[in-house]
């Protein structure tokens, strides 16, 4: 274990119960804040859930499930998302997805998700926020355009993946799909696969005893030094260096 991760151990450990968090996102109406076990149940939320749920407090929605708390659709695909992470330890990033708003109204999020885990390193739950995409009617319409073309990223990163292909899914030039994506992420539509396949690749990386070349094939790169040369350009040490540091060795 690194000096850095006993010293978290040992304040981690030292605290009565979970720092409050909850609370903190509590000021941040347009974010929801959750976290469950891994039944699904939820332990932890702040009051923008609560709320949208049309629950009275925060207290009421501990014990019950996303199926409990949403309507149909959107319900079973959290607990479908969950039980993936629960399962791969692997968390979402960036993940565009409907979700309810003030009101009752749906409306579109970025969401994402971790694996919690407890001291002996099971994976016992889940957490996550989900930050509201605002902007006017025609805006949430890009985003449904946008929803298929970026599930798919998420999904296939793996693959040869093509800005034509890409853009044509959502319905979109090739420039009018990078300036969406310019909108959402503030990177450009290439920038941002690479951003996915290097998120996946730190995740495998730092969780994981997969070789290396294995890790470069399963995150969409032809081989080895290639995945190397843009992971040390975008993460600034090597792929090894950084298994290295994040697992203590």
């Amino acid at each position: 274990m690194t000096p850095a991760a006993r010293l978290r151990r040992t304040f981690f450990d030292s605290l009565d119960g979970m720092p409050p968090v909850d609370s903190l996102f509590d000021a941040v109406p347009d974010i929801v804040f959750f976290v469950k076990d891994a039944f699904g149940r939820y332990m932890a939320v702040n009051q923008t859930l609560a709320t949208r749920c049309g629950l009275p407090d925060k207290e009421s929605a501990i014990g019950l499930t996303a199926e409990e708390l949403f309507p149909p659709p959107l319900g079973e695909g959290f607990v479908l998302q969950d039980r993936e992470i629960l399962k791969t330890g692997l968390g979402i990033r960036d993940h565009l997805e409907l979700h309810l708003y003030p009101g009752g109204r749906r409306g579109w999020c970025l969401t994402f998700k971790e694996a919690v885990k407890a001291k002996d390193g099971r994976i016992i739950g889940v957490c996550g926020i989900s930050r509201d995409m605002h902007g006017p009617q025609d805006r949430q319409e890009d985003f449904a355009a946008m929803s298929k073309a970026i599930d798919h990223i998420h999904k296939h990163f793996d693959e040869p993946l093509r800005l034509p292909q890409l853009s044509e899914m959502a319905g979109l030039s090739i420039y009018q799909f990078d300036q969406r994506i310019r909108a959402l992420f503030h990177v450009t539509a290439g920038q941002y696969l690479v951003k996915v396949r290097i998120d996946a690749a730190c995740e495998r990386l730092s969780t994981t005893n997969e070789v290396i070349a294995q890790i470069a094939l399963s995150c969409g790169y032809s081989d080895q030094s290639a995945f190397s040369r843009q992971f040390k350009q975008a993460v600034g040490i090597s792929p090894l260096a950084y298994r290295k540091k994040m697992q203590g060795q």
